[in-house]
């Protein structure tokens, strides 16, 4: 007994030992396994700035030692790589880590695809991989890491479809896929997440409805989708459930959400931010607004919605940010925001707000911000405004408002002033430097009076200076040439006088946007652009400047607007101009322009990008410039043509029709042009001109072209707007020309044309105005073709007859006849000479005796 015993005591002990010995090994094996796992992530670093894997993952030491490794249970539970600058890629070994609880690899530059092996981590709970260069798809398999609490894979360059798998992860509780590039629907099966505290979606291209169930999954803090293109409504009853009062944060901003605003939301007590701006939502604010009180951010911006806005919003004691702009919004601004102790911004501009700036505003003692523009205010600036001591921005534009402005009682703090577009009246300030943090200052369209003072000089942040449509008279003060950091002068359509600055050009650094037309300027141009200049835009339209084009406007590479109409310029055409690539404006309209248009010879096409060539009203001679009429490459290629509506200053870009002035941005969105009328160009419209697809604005009239119109120029389906007129064009009207299916005006008069006129398309809506002065042209609208015919074949029959019985038909009437038709064609000749053609024998020989009529009178 003893002997068994004893035997099987030592089968005990031999079965212990194997089995410690076994698990021993097997915990080395595993640990190893770590180890090679890690080392494979090692090798995959192709960039390791501080060299902390380099120096220090080596198996020199032991695996648990290693930087952002982190070991329990001798096996690796953890790995903290974040922000140190990494550049690699994720190999599929990362699932042997079979033991991984955290992995933290953000802020590196890791690349690639995240390896389907991570769904193999069935320990995960976090992954967090944000601010990386990551690609492809979120692999579906991660739906088997099961103890996934936080999963974060922002700010990476994921596409594709979010995996529905992912309603696998009942214990998630951050899911955040933001600022990638996913598409489609978000998975219903997310609303699963019953544990789900943050969802951030936003900056994707998400479409689709999101499921209700999202809304109101129970312990959601924080509902990020904004800058998706998602829709449908928020639930009726979102809020409603009594365990629902968690959320504190709700951005649906910058979708295509609809619908109204439920009044079950303000049942979301604790919510802190409602972020709903750029969606579609209609409606009223509902008054249970006000029970949110611990709203920090109202954001309903650029919605349509109406009504007026509801004075329970005073009880948001908490508010720092109140926006409601660019919606409906009607009536007076309630009295009860002087409650808002804490408001910071108050924007309410584009609604369609009356009344007077309530004087309650001036309790806003915190307030930094104040946008009131285009509505329906009314009034005098309210005195309270100076108790608002804080203030840096104050936006009225586009109001009634009136009165003086009382400079005393703005903010010294202010960097913004806005209030063009109003009826205010007075003077600027001498003080004005009491105001040295003022960055921009915009008071065009107004009534303002006097001078521009010489203190302006002092405002050394001032970068915008927009003082056009007022009454302002004097100099340019050349205290302006202090501003440094100036990057917009717009002085127009006032009556200021003198020579302009020659230091403006010396301020092309900064300077980009120099707008000065329309006042009495005379004098030179500066010519002190330097290299580097950066000016884009230069318009003195509209005064009395001599001499000759700055050439030194060619150190401005990316200059896109000159406009010098109007004015006394005496230039030949300034080819030179061909080496600015961005020029979308050139105007020279009304001037002393002289000489033939000959471009460079460069293998570049000339004027790339230009939009609106204007010549008009010059001495130019010689042919049309046909390398100009063929290669203008912005009326060939729809993708170069620019947008006017998305320029601030696009109303100083104008266009003349029939003599009146037009903002080229009320014309249309985008408008090109080309108007080389009144001058004294000679030779045929080239063929070329047909190549320009793009072009909507065509005038050619006064000049001394002939030829006939070319057929190609029915290729150019754009045009809205074709004159041709006084000219000695001959033939017949093309037919080709009725494929200008949206030509809205045309005007081929007095010239020399003849036969019948199309009858299709638009050319059905146009009046005798459009043909005058071309005796040889018949139809409608003018006389029937059959009549002409018919009358030429009776004097054919009669021709024989009268040869032979001349005397025995003679008679007074015919003389009379003869005498009429001699004096009709004879006074239709006249006037085309005198008003299109104006040869220099009749300029020598009337204008004289014009001169002494009017020296009597």
């Amino acid at each position: 007994m003893k002997q068994h015993c004893s035997f099987s005591q030592l089968v005990l002990v031999f079965l212990f030992q194997f089995l410690f010995c076994s698990t021993i090994a097997m915990k080395s094996t595993n640990l190893s396994t770590d180890q090679s796992s890690l080392l494979i992530l090692k090798s995959r670093i192709t960039s390791d700035p501080d060299n902390i894997l380099t120096n220090n993952w080596t198996t020199k030491t032991p695996v648990c030692a290693w930087t952002g490794v982190t070991c329990g249970g001798e096996r690796v539970t953890g790995l903290d790589i974040r922000n140190i600058g990494l550049e690699g890629s994720i190999p599929p070994e990362i699932g042997n880590l079979s033991f991984l609880v955290s992995l933290y690899m953000s802020g590196n530059i890791f690349h690639g695809n995240i390896p389907k092996e991570i769904g193999d981590l069935h320990r995960l709970k976090y992954l967090d991989l944000r601010f990386n260069t990551i690609d492809g798809e979120i692999p579906s398999s991660l739906g088997r890491c099961s103890q996934l609490e936080h999963l974060s894979l922002s700010f990476n360059r994921f596409v594709g479809r979010i995996p529905r798998e992912i309603g696998n992860l009942t214990q998630l509780k951050e899911l955040d896929l933001g600022s990638n590039y996913l598409n489609g629907m978000i998975p219903e099966e997310i609303g699963h997440l019953h544990k789900l505290q943050v969802f951030d979606m936003r900056y994707n291209n998400l479409t689709g409805r999101v499921s209700p169930t999202i809304f109101n999954i129970s312990r959601l803090e924080v509902i990020r989708l904004t800058n998706n293109s998602l829709v449908g409504s928020l639930p009726i009853d979102i809020c409603s459930y009594p365990d629902r009062s968690v959320l504190e944060e709700l951005d649906l901003s910058y979708n295509s959400f609809d619908g109204e605003i439920p009044p079950s939301l303000s049942k979301c007590s604790q919510l802190q931010k409602l972020l709903l701006q750029s969606n579609n939502f209609s409606g009223i604010v509902p008054r249970e607004i006000g029970n949110m009180t611990q709203l920090v951010e109202l954001s309903l911006d650029s919605n349509s919605l109406s009504g007026s806005i509801p004075p329970e919003i005073g009880k948001l004691h908490s508010l720092i940010h109140l926006g409601l702009s660019v919606n409906h919004f009607s009536g007076s601004i309630p009295p009860s925001i002087k409650n808002l102790s804490h408001l910071t911004d108050l924007i309410l501009d584009q609604n369609d707000l009356s009344g007077k700036i309530p004087y309650e505003v001036g309790d806003l003692k915190m307030l930094q911000i104040l946008s009131l523009s285009e509505n329906h205010m009314s009034g005098e600036l309210p005195p309270t405004l100076s108790n608002l001591t804080r203030l840096t921005s104050l936006s009225l534009s586009q109001n009634d408002l009136s009165g003086n402005i009382s400079w005393n009682m703005l903010s010294a703090n202010l960097e913004t002033l806005l209030l063009t577009g109003n009826n205010f009246q007075g003077t600027f300030p001498q003080n004005i430097t009491h105001f040295r943090n003022l960055s921009m200052i915009e008071l065009a369209k107004n009534q303002l009076s006097g001078p521009i003072p010489d203190t302006i000089g002092n405002l050394l942040r001032l970068n915008t200076l927009i003082l056009y449509s007022n009454r302002l008279t004097g100099e340019i003060p050349l205290s302006i040439c202090n501003l440094a950091s100036l990057e917009v002068l717009y002085l127009s359509n006032n009556t200021l006088e003198g020579t302009i600055p020659s230091c403006l050009g010396n301020m092309s650094e900064t300077l980009r946007i120099l707008i000065l037309d329309f006042n009495r300027f005379h004098g030179l141009i500066p010519d002190t652009f330097k290299k580097g200049c950066v000016l884009e835009c230069l318009n003195l339209c509209g005064n009395r400047l001599e001499g000759k084009l700055p050439r030194s406007l060619s150190n401005c590479k990316g200059f896109q607007i000159l406009n010098v109409g109007y004015n006394n310029i005496r230039d030949v055409f300034p080819v030179w101009m061909e080496t600015l690539p961005q020029v979308q404006v050139l105007c020279l309209k009304s001037n002393k322009f002289y000489g033939t248009i000959s471009p460079l010879e460069s293998k570049k096409p000339p004027f790339p990008m230009l939009q609106y060539f204007v010549t008009s009203e010059n001495e130019f001679t010689g042919p049309l410039p046909v390398e100009y009429l063929s290669k203008l490459g912005a009326l060939m290629n729809q993708k170069k043509l620019r947008d006017w509506s998305n320029w601030p200053y696009k109303e100083s870009v104008v266009i003349v029709i029939k003599g009146v002035m037009y903002p080229l941005s009320k014309l249309r969105r985008v408008y090109t042009v080309i108007d080389f009328s009144m001058n004294k160009f000679d030779g045929n419209i080239p063929n070329s001109i047909g190549n320009l697809n793009f072009l909507m604005f065509l005038n050619l009239s006064h000049n001394h072209l002939g030829g006939k119109i070319p057929e190609s120029l029915g290729e150019a389906t754009s045009l809205d707007y074709l004159d041709l007129s006084c000219n000695r064009l001959v033939g017949e009207i093309p037919e080709a020309l009725t494929n200008l299916t949206f030509l809205s005006s045309l005007n081929l008069s007095y010239n020399l044309l003849v036969g019948t006129i199309p009858h299709t398309n638009q050319f059905h809506t146009f009046d005798n105005s459009s043909y005058l002065g071309n005796p040889g042209l018949c139809g409608f609208p003018l006389t029937g073709c059959e009549s002409v015919e018919g009358l030429a074949r009776e004097n054919e029959e009669d021709d024989e007859e009268e040869d032979d019985n001349f005397f025995d038909g003679f008679t007074w009437g015919v003389v009379a006849m003869g005498y009429g038709c001699g004096f009709l064609f004879g006074t239709i000749g006249g006037c085309f000479i005198i008003f299109c053609v104006r040869p220099k024998w009749f300029d020598n020989f009337f204008l004289p005796i014009d001169k002494l009529v009017r020296g009597r009178k």
